[in-house]
């Protein structure tokens, strides 16, 4: 029996298996479910140990734990590959809009819905039954193996820098593997080079010393919630172009190569559309839309509180309001740079009458990933000869801190090599994961792996 019949034959198995793991309400964001963070990342361990993972430790931080695995027995000619991954999940509000139960995963033609299904334990569970067929097929893995499996990266994983800095040599590698980013489309493989950084500020404006009554106030005290409404109409213009003083100062362009490059993707406006439900797009004049969503830097509000939001009327003028602001950042932007010179020019516009603050909660900086390593040429391989199509490079988005950390620390490349799609609803309600890319993605992993085998490290 080879690789790809061992998956096959475990197909109902590793998707059981997955529901479980999906079962565990693992919000790494709200202390309410510590316990259950803590649950899922001892469930993860003993589920490495139950595959043959010769050491597996669960390793105790200042927040929520790490789960590290390795497995050492290639030899000392063959690559050791890092496989990062994380098992926190974000929280799950709004719940209402959910069709069933976010950590009461159900399958549904072909796809498996709970949160957490494609962000990120659907794929790094691939990963773990890839790990599982090559163990029990072959009796060794290829190549050697370690695994850093965080419960902090929905929250800009605070604990992940120091653990990495402390433990350098054990997590010495020759090449970093990522899981956390999407193809480019259904059936079309691609690795991303390039992730936004980011920004998130969160800013609040105290007016009265107790909310007022409308009538008796309005027009004498400044409301909070107006004011705070002057200050982010004032963070961008009609165009999409950010008006922070000195934002686009470190902005690396767009080439006229990678423009082509992008361009060539053949990027479908109208599919985005009809996925997101809006009738026209807007962004940043002269760039295209795969631009403005990879390789242009963004600023939007997340979250706008204060006042009355019940049912029907109060005429109330609030003591308070709060809104919080997350800006994406691109290459060769930095998150403190960006974070300052946002608060400073907030600082400066506030309306009179009220007193404005400003707390940079968490940020990341952008990443571009080198395109000609021997481990991108693995993945290309693989994701070619198992699709069966060409794979794609592509840019993304979001932001995942710990790849810059990698480069900087670890002094090793990163390959990311996701499996999920964009439309599959990360960090929003009913989350789901192609059950089709998960089984596919075992096949491309076991595949990478036993590429990698055949890159010498003398």
């Amino acid at each position: 029996m080879n690789v790809t019949q061992f998956l096959e034959k475990n197909r109902a198995r590793a998707e059981s298996q997955l529901l479980e793991f999906l079962r565990i309400p693992s919000i790494s964001t709200d202390p309410a479910n510590a316990q259950d963070v803590s649950r899922c990342a001892s469930w993860l361990a003993d589920h490495l140990r139950s595959i043959g993972m010769p050491l597996v430790e669960v390793i105790p931080t200042d927040g929520h734990p790490i789960v590290y695995a390795e497995c050492l027995n290639a030899g000392p000619n063959v690559p050791t590959v890092l496989f990062y991954g994380h098992y926190d999940v974000q929280p799950v509000d709004p719940i209402d809009l959910w069709t069933n139960p976010p950590f009461d995963p159900v399958v549904k033609e072909g796809k498996v819905f709970a949160r957490g299904a494609t962000d990120d334990k659907g794929q790094v569970f691939l990963h773990v039954k890839a790990i599982e067929a090559l163990l029990a097929v072959e009796g060794r893995l290829p190549i050697n193996m370690k695994l850093l499996i965080e419960g902090e990266e929905e929250i800009g994983s605070p604990n992940l820098g120091p653990f990495v800095r402390e433990r350098t040599e054990m997590l010495a590698c020759d090449a970093v593997l990522v899981s956390d980013t999407p193809m480019f489309a259904p059936g079309m493989p691609s690795i991303v080079y390039g992730l936004r950084g980011l920004a998130y500020l969160q800013i609040e404006v105290q007016g009265p010393n107790r909310d007022l009554h409308s009538g008796s106030y309005g027009g004498t005290v400044n409301n909070p919630l107006n004011a705070l409404a002057c200050i982010i109409a004032k963070l961008k213009d009609m165009d999409g172009r950010i008006l922070i003083p000195g934002f686009y100062d470190s902005v690396l362009d767009v080439s006229p190569e990678e423009h082509d490059s992008l361009a060539d993707l053949g990027y479908d406006d109208n599919r985005l559309l009809l996925d997101v439900g809006v009738v026209t797009l807007v962004g940043e004049e002269g760039y295209t839309t795969a631009e403005r969503l990879w390789a242009r830097p963004t600023l939007d509000v997340n979250g706008f509180l204060g006042g009355f939001t019940g049912e029907g009327a109060k005429t109330v003028l609030p003591a308070r309001a709060m809104a919080k602001v997350s800006m994406r950042l691109v290459p060769y932007q930095t998150h403190e740079e960006i974070a300052k010179k946002a608060m400073d020019y907030i600082l400066r516009i506030a309306p009179p009458g009220v007193k404005v603050s400003v707390q940079d909660l968490h940020g990341a900086d952008p990443v571009l990933v080198p395109r000609d390593t021997s481990a991108i040429f693995a993945a290309v391989k693989a994701l070619e000869e198992t699709f069966g199509t060409k794979c794609r490079f592509t840019r993304e988005g979001g932001s995942i801190p710990v790849v810059l950390l990698f480069d900087t620390v670890l002094k090793a490349p990163t390959v990311l090599m996701g499996f999920g799609l964009n439309n599959e609803n990360a960090h929003s309600p009913d989350e789901h994961f192609d059950l089709n890319n998960f089984h596919i993605g075992m096949r491309a992993v076991a595949r990478y792996y036993q590429l990698m085998a055949e890159t010498s490290t003398r």
